[in-house]
């Protein structure tokens, strides 16, 4: 299975420009990836006007993203700005082959140090979805702190934990590290998508990357935009947990 992640730097709360840098992006040399993972809040940036950005079904974000799957024909994980309700949540959505909505992760974790808890409802559910025949959980950003939520995940055997994030450069270690940790402890893969470039309050550096169940880096791309694609062995979670079992010494939860 190929994964491609994307790198970019969206125009700052203008989501039609930013769709116009990912059409750019989005070139037939891709054709073989099987699914194509966005940062957190993909056509926006990391944006504290939520009511403005807030989109129901009908929502810029959501249709862009549902026609872009439809026409490439390839299931597409990106970050959207989600009104339910009146309620507004940080929302991970994972887009089927058809542009149809197969799963919605909505951030746990609100990041309060940028006053996100604020102007976002945290989301109260872990979320696995279906790749293939991969299982994936989904998580954003400063979720990627607490590894409480990822045990979970791992205690549901997970294939891919999959984190969409705007992760400043001036943490960027914290970053990589946490990736590594994650897969490491969950022995699953790690697929890590942050942006590039700058807004009004942060540099990013992206470091996106994918980590393999034994927390070796099959990709870490710094600085660069676009789309990098990386194989991913479908059978090194199982085979990894049966050569470690580690899950069977947990006494604690």
């Amino acid at each position: 299975m190929k994964a491609a992640i994307i790198q970019y730097n969206p125009v700052w709360e203008n989501p039609e420009k930013s769709i116009e840098v990912i059409d750019k992006l989005m070139t037939n040399k891709f054709a073989d990836a099987d699914f194509f993972v966005f940062p957190e809040m993909t056509l926006t940036g990391f944006t504290m006007d939520s009511e403005k950005h807030a989109e129901e079904l009908d929502g810029i974000s959501t249709q862009y993203f549902m026609s872009l799957a439809a026409k490439i024909h390839k299931p597409v994980l990106a970050g959207i700005i989600e009104n339910d309700n009146g309620k507004i949540y940080n929302t991970l959505v994972h887009f089927d082959k058809f542009g149809i909505i197969t799963a919605r992760y909505r951030k746990i974790h609100p990041f309060s140090y940028a006053k996100e808890d604020e102007y976002y409802s945290p989301g109260k559910e872990t979320v696995v979805t279906k790749i293939d025949k991969m299982k994936v959980g989904l998580t954003i950003c400063y979720d990627l702190r607490f590894p409480e939520l990822y045990r979970l995940y791992g205690k549901q055997g997970v294939d891919i934990i999959i984190n969409i994030a705007n992760w400043p450069t001036k943490r960027i270690m914290h970053w990589k590290a946490l990736l590594k940790a994650r897969a490491i402890e969950n022995q699953c893969y790690m697929i890590g998508v942050n942006r590039v470039g700058n807004d009004p309050f942060n540099e990013y550096n992206g470091c996106s990357g994918i980590i393999d169940p034994l927390g070796e880096e099959l990709l870490m791309i710094e600085n660069d935009e676009g789309i990098f694609v990386t194989e991913i062995d479908t059978d090194a979670p199982a085979s990894t947990k049966q050569k470690l079992p580690f899950f069977q010494d947990i006494k604690l939860i």
